[in-house]
Order: C-alpha cells, then structure tokens, then sequence
C-alpha cells in the first residue's frame, strides 16, 4: 500500500516537472522566461523546453494578437466651452513582448485610463462643430497621441473608432430644426426646378408649333403664287399664239352685232382696211380651192 502511494506521489511529481520543462506554444503567442529572477528571453512559438524552476520559469504568456478596448461614455468640454459625450474603441496589438510586461505592470488597464485623458486633450482644443463634422481626424488624433505613449510599452495602437458622439440636449434641437429647415430648402428648389423645366418644355412646345405654322403658311403661299403665277404664264403664251385671222373674225363679229342695231350710223374705223386684206386674201384662197 505504502508503495503505491509512492508511486503515485513520484507521478505526480513528475507529471509537474515535466510540465514545468515542456511547453506547446501557439503561433500567435510568446513565452515570457525568467531564470532566478532575471529576464531569461522570449520563446516561442512551437515546442519549447525549459529547466526545471527556479532555474527556468515562465512569467507570462503574451497574446500577439490584435485586440480592442472599449473605453466608456466620457464627458468631455470643447474648445467653445460645450459638453460634449463620446465613447470609443481602440484596437491594438503586442509588437515586443518584452516591454509590455517589463515596463508597464498592465498596459491593458494603463491604455484605458491614458485613453480618456488624451481623449479631453483632443476634444478640448477642437470646436463643437468641429468635433461633429470632422470624426475621421478625431479618430487619427486619438490614435496617433496613444501610439506615442503606447510605444515604449510595446504596444501599438492600430486604430480608433469613435462608437457615438452626443451632444447636449439644446444643440441637438438646433441640429434638428436646422435640418428640417434643410430639407423643407431642398423640396421647394426641387419644387421650384421641376415647375422650371416644365414651364420651358412648354415654351418650347408653343414655339415649335409656331414655326411649324408659319413654315405651312409660308409654304401654302408660296404655292399660291407659284399657280397664280404659272396661269398668267399660260395667258401670255395663249395671247402670244393668237393668229391675226382669229383677230380679224373677232372683229368682224363685233361689226355684225353693231349693224344689228336700229342706229341708222355706221362707223368704220381706219383699221379695218388692214383687218380685211387678211380676210380677203382669205375669201380668196376658198374660192380657188372651190374651182
């Protein structure tokens, strides 16, 4: 019985050596190694095996993996004297495992507390709508004063996120009337343009159909001339061919029609000797054709 508990007690001493000398790092962490008190060196990541304590002992596992810290609501007075709340988050990773445990005690809680005091420094020299509209250079103001602290604790700050930003309760009913008033602005110019385009649409529309009306009249009056025109071309032609035998038998014809009168006076004008050589030439030339 007595040599069963030796052995169990030689086990369990041995499970703990053995604990104690052989290590299983992960890629993402490091061994911190001290030996009587001193600072050994770093190991990792992989199997690592050490002497047994007090020779060899490890003092911490660091994480080198990116992390954040959410830093709560802070109240903090801008440059014009407003209040002002913000929270934040602050991401970070463990560039030199040494440091972060040798020159800082916890720099997780150290990056809290130096996060909110740098965090009123900044606020304090920015203007409240500066501090409303310019959040992008917040966040690298933040984040380019705690990695210069941060620094010598082998940590660095990769970015800040600012969560939320409340200001106080009168400037957030400014902000609310200011942009009902902006957007009551736009719908009366977006009122204003359509109203425009459509009165200019309609304009456009009346002057084309007034040039297409003009264009028809002035073409159906040019066709008007064009026909008047051409029917006095075709008079003229006419009375241009006109033979001097149908001028003489027109003239006859009238002198029938005044000797058809009871008026006992006959007027013969000069003219009718040359109207009748024609007509005699004429009577002559049927007369010859008869025989």
């Amino acid at each position: 019985m007595e040599g069963l508990v030796t052995l169990i007690v030689v086990l369990i001493i041995a499970i703990f050596v053995l604990r104690s000398i052989v290590h299983i790092v992960p890629e993402y962490q490091r061994l911190v190694v001290f030996s009587f008190g001193k600072f050994q060196g770093i190991r990792g990541p992989g199997l690592v095996l050490l002497l047994p304590p007090p020779i060899q002992f490890v003092a911490q596992r660091v994480d080198l993996r990116e992390f954040f810290v959410e830093i709560p609501q802070q109240t903090c007075i801008t440059k014009d004297n407003a209040p002002i709340s913000i929270d934040f988050l602050i991401y970070q990773k463990v560039l030199e495992p040494r440091d972060s445990f040798l020159n800082i005690q916890n720099f997780r809680t150290a990056i809290q507390g130096i996060a909110t005091t740098t965090l009123r420094a900044v606020i304090g020299n920015i203007l409240l709508d500066d501090v409303l509209a310019k959040r992008e250079q917040i966040n690298e103001d933040l984040r380019v004063k705690l990695d210069e602290i941060t620094h010598r604790w082998g940590v660095k700050v990769t970015n800040v996120e600012i969560k939320e930003l409340t200001p106080p309760r009168d400037v957030q009913e400014a902000m609310n009337r200011q942009l009902t008033a902006e957007r009551t602005r736009r719908a009366v110019v977006t009122e204003a343009e359509g109203k425009k385009t459509s009165a200019i649409l309609v304009a456009d529309g009346a002057k084309q159909a007034a040039i297409l009306e003009a264009e028809g009249a002035r073409q159906a009056a040019i066709l008007r001339a064009e026909g008047f025109a051409l029917a006095i071309s075709k008079i003229n032609e006419s009375a241009m061919v006109a033979s001097g035998n149908t001028m003489t038998l027109q003239y006859l014809d009238a002198l029938k029609q005044l000797g058809a009168s009871p008026s006992t006076k006959f007027i013969i004008p000069t003219e009718f000797a040359a109207l009748a050589a024609p007509l005699a030439v004429l009577v002559r030339g049927d007369g010859e054709q008869k025989k």
